[in-house]
C-alpha cells in the first residue's frame, strides 16, 4: 500500500523516533509499504517518520551504475546506530519531504553502522559514497532533522524564501 509522505514544514518531521522493539509482521507489512511508496515515488531512502511513524526504521535502495533499483539490494535498517566516520564529503540531496528542492550538504564519506534487520538480527555494515550519504540523510529524519538544517544561514534564508514561493504558486 502506498502510504502518504507528509512534507515540510509539518510538525511530525520535528519529532524523534523512538525504537523499533516488536520484530513483527506489523513491522514486516510497514516495511514492504514503505518500499512500495518509495518506489512509486522514486526515492532512494525513506524513514518511517516520513510517513507519519515516528519510529527508528528507515529503507535504502540504492541505484546501480545503470540507475536501476531492485528489491534484493533493498537495505531495511532498524535501530541504526554510527560507529565510525572517516572523512568528509559535498553531495547534492533532495528529500521525498521537501520535494522540488536540492542542496549541497556536507557529510561524512564512510561509516560504519549497527542494525537490525525485519527479523531484529543485529548487522554491522560498511558504507561509502551515495550510501553512506543516504544512511545520514535518513538517520537525520529519525533525530527529527532535515537536510535543509545542514544549510548555512544565508543558504537556510534562500531556501525558506524559495520554498515559500513555491507554496504560493502551487494555491
Amino acid at each position: 500500500m502506498i502510504l502518504p509522505i507528509i512534507t515540510y514544514p509539518h510538525k511530525t518531521l520535528k519529532m524523534r523516533s523512538k525504537a523499533v522493539e516488536q520484530f513483527d509482521q506489523e513491522l514486516h507489512t510497514f516495511l514492504d509499504d514503505m518500499y512500495e511508496t518509495m518506489m512509486a515515488k522514486n526515492g532512494i531512502g525513506l524513514a518511517a517518520i516520513q510517513v507519519s511513524r515516528p519510529i527508528r526504521a528507515l529503507i535504502l535502495s540504492i541505484p546501480n551504475d545503470k540507475g536501476d533499483q531492485h528489491k534484493e539490494n533493498l537495505l531495511e535498517i532498524i535501530n541504526p546506530v554510527i560507529h565510525t566516520t572517516k572523512g568528509s564529503v559535498l553531495y547534492q540531496e533532495g528529500c521525498l519531504s521537501v520535494p522540488g528542492f536540492y542542496e549541497d550538504v556536507e557529510r561524512f564519506e564512510s561509516l560504519t553502522l549497527h542494525y537490525h534487520n525485519r527479523h531484529g538480527e543485529e548487522i554491522t555494515l560498511e558504507a561509502t559514497e551515495l550510501l553512506a550519504i543516504a544512511i545520514q540523510h535518513e538517520m537525520d529524519h529519525l533525530e527529527g532533522k532535515l537536510f535543509i538544517e545542514r544549510l548555512s544561514y544565508n543558504r537556510r534564508k534562500k531556501f525558506e524564501k524559495e520554498y515559500k514561493k513555491a507554496l504560493k504558486e502551487k494555491k
